[in-house]
């Protein structure tokens, strides 16, 4: 394990990635402990080192997106969604020889596809999780942290190897192949939800005053765990938010009796709660909020839900033959589209939302039988 600190060492990983025709990589965040996410390690293994590179202290890392991005350079990811986003958003690296083992497992029908799971099955080693939630951003790192980190990437080659073949004797190559570069297309959308505390729990009871108590006190905790860089729920519950929002305490004596609210909270931001009670009870009547109307259900459709059924089982019985799981081999949501279509041709049913041309290999034959006979 080599831990890499500086742009010097970073441009001589590059160096030696550039002669690999396979690395494996993975990232470790800060989000779980701090209001700022971002990648504060990155772990690349060849087949016989890893690289343990501190993002925190080399921020820095345009050498290696030539490397990652090259597809005769095949990157291999576990469940990698997360990643790439979090590699395309701090570092601007994009990967083209995506190789993700957690879809080569869904592909050839693994039930348990967690990356402990398939090393161990697979690889014969057994990983230790207990590190999966820690705070990547302190500084130094303990070594069992960094040993941890150092297992998350060193068996990926060779889990990627067993994976592969396996792929292969099934016929399902191009399959992940197809996957792959679908995934390989992720990238980080930034969040413009400015409504998050209409997403708390155990809220319905609350009135419109009450509400625009709750966003006051949901804005501030933002504000308090943005300026610590901690995690929100560091500061202060959701249950305190919701049950001083509730109680409408607007000082730190009214805030101290409320059900729920520890005393070591009501001592230390009692104040600034109850001011934040008190600016929502200084806004007029047109100020409050007013919580969103839900969609309102379609009418029942017996013949819709009819097909959905019918495509359901024949959904199921393909599964069945095929050993994947229903719901990756074909989702609800595309049964209910094609039901709604009706396509005639396979061509028609590649237009249904998130096709996939080995979905319509695997049971499109029987699909098209199915919409026909419902």
């Amino acid at each position: 394990m080599d831990y890499i600190r500086t742009e010097e060492e970073v441009e001589r990983v590059a160096a030696e990635l550039e002669r690999a025709p396979l690395f494996a990589a993975d990232t470790e965040a800060a989000g779980y402990h701090r209001y700022h996410d971002r990648v504060c390690l990155l772990q690349v293994s060849t087949r016989t080192d890893t690289f343990l590179i501190d993002t925190l202290a080399v921020t820095n890392l345009a050498p290696l997106a030539a490397v990652f991005a090259a597809p005769e350079h095949e990157v291999v990811l576990h469940d990698a969604d997360h990643d790439l986003r979090l590699l395309a958003r701090d570092f601007d690296i994009r990967v083209g020889g995506l190789f993700d083992t957690k879809l080569a497992a869904q592909l050839i029908g693994e039930e348990a596809f967690g990356l402990g799971a398939l090393v161990e099955k697979y690889v014969g080693a057994r990983l230790d999780k207990k590190h999966q939630r820690a705070d990547w951003a302190q500084r130094p790192l303990p070594p069992e942290m960094l040993q941890y980190a150092t297992e998350d990437t060193r068996h990926l080659p060779a889990l990627r190897d067993v994976l592969k073949a396996e792929l292969e004797r099934l016929g399902r190559t191009h399959w992940a192949a197809e996957e792959f570069a679908l995934r390989e297309t992720t990238r980080w959308q930034p969040s413009r939800d400015g409504d998050g505390y209409l997403r708390l729990k155990n809220t319905r009871d609350l009135g419109p005053r009450q509400m625009a108590a709750l966003r006051e006190l949901y804005e501030w905790r933002e504000s308090v765990a943005s300026r610590r860089d901690v995690a929100a729920f560091r500061v202060v519950g959701n249950d305190v938010l919701v049950n001083v929002a509730r109680a409408l305490a607007r000082d730190a004596r009214q805030v101290a009796r409320v059900e729920g609210v520890p005393a070591s909270v009501a001592e230390r931001y009692g104040s600034e709660l109850g001011a934040a009670v008190q600016r929502a009870l200084g806004l007029a009547e047109a100020e409050l909020p007013q919580r969103p109307r839900p969609l309102r259900r379609p009418p029942p459709d017996p013949e819709f839900d009819a097909r959905v059924e019918q495509l359901k089982r024949v959904r199921d019985a393909a599964a069945e033959s095929l050993g994947l799981e229903r719901g990756f081999l074909m989702p609800r949501q595309q049964l209910e589209a094609i039901a709604r279509l009706r396509p005639r041709t396979p061509e028609a049913l590649m237009e249904v939302e998130d096709m996939r041309r080995w979905q319509v290999e695997a049971l499109g034959d029987r699909l098209l039988k199915g919409v026909r006979s419902a």
